[in-house]
């Protein structure tokens, strides 16, 4: 196996010709992840500039996760549609919920499954209270700040009715942040309820009722007949394999097995 093929990330195929270009967004939007806004933003930008890419479809299969890395996203979606004027569009598999929607509304149209998961526009703040469990167990916490709001929300202390406010303004401010940038999106093509940004998601069959969607289809169908261009290539960054034993054991673990494998590759001992 050549080493070349273990250290870079690459694209699944070179483009050929006009195509239809793919960015999968996979698993928890995160700082830390593989669908983290660094990864995706520059993803979705090398399949913008290339100028044989008829258009770009975000596959999402994601739960959601920050709000800060979806903003982010959504944001340069929007700003690199509107710099090369080239259509997106969302293609949902599994699940589409929370901050994954907030980076679908910024597509031209979202297509889901029947069976898809779609919505979950709300925001939460979790976390747990140690405190009776460590009075059962004669525990006495000694916590010391400086700031009387600096120890906010400490699970092994209890909770402070006024900090507890404060964090749900927080929350609802964020909140009312998503609930804009959906209505942005979405337009005239949403048809609110009580219920819509409550945090309830729906199948796709719904959801495309609701105007939280368009139109039921998978990728091959939005290359085929939508974009027309049935070729697709995937601009998806992927780890390579140190890296994906770096994240799941630890560098440590990841490196050295990257060194065995360059040895071996360089038939060394």
């Amino acid at each position: 196996m050549a080493w070349a093929l273990l250290a870079q990330r690459m694209h699944a195929a070179a483009p050929s010709g006009p195509h239809t270009a793919l960015v999968e967004i996979r698993g928890e939007i995160a700082a830390d992840s593989e669908a983290s806004a660094d990864t995706l933003v520059s993803a979705l930008t090398s399949a913008f500039e290339d100028a044989s890419a008829q258009a770009v479809v975000m596959r999402i299969n994601s739960p959601g996760g920050s709000p800060v890395q979806a903003g982010i996203i959504y944001d340069e979606v929007r700003r690199l549609k509107a710099l090369h004027r080239k259509k997106v569009y969302a293609v949902v598999e599994e699940v589409c919920a929370s901050g994954a929607y907030y980076v679908a509304v910024a597509a031209d149209d979202i297509y889901v499954d029947k069976a898809s998961l779609v919505g979950s526009i709300g925001v939460l703040m979790d976390g747990f209270g140690f405190v009776g469990l460590m009075d059962k167990l004669g525990i006495e916490r000694r916590l010391l700040t400086a700031g009387e709001n600096k120890g906010m929300l400490d699970p092994f202390s209890p909770q402070d009715e006024r900090q507890k406010a404060y964090a749900k303004v927080i929350i609802d401010q964020v909140h009312r942040q998503f609930i804009a940038v959906v209505r942005e999106g979405r337009g005239d093509r949403l048809k609110e309820s009580r219920e819509t940004f409550s945090g309830l998601f729906w199948n796709g069959e719904e959801a495309v009722k609701s105007g939280l969607a368009d139109r039921i289809g998978n990728l091959d169908y939005v290359a085929r007949e939508v974009v027309k261009a049935p070729e697709i290539i995937d601009y998806t960054p992927r780890e390579n394999l140190a890296e994906r034993l770096a994240r799941r054991f630890g560098a440590g673990v990841g490196e050295s097995m990257a060194m065995a494998l360059r040895r071996a590759s360089l038939g060394l001992r």
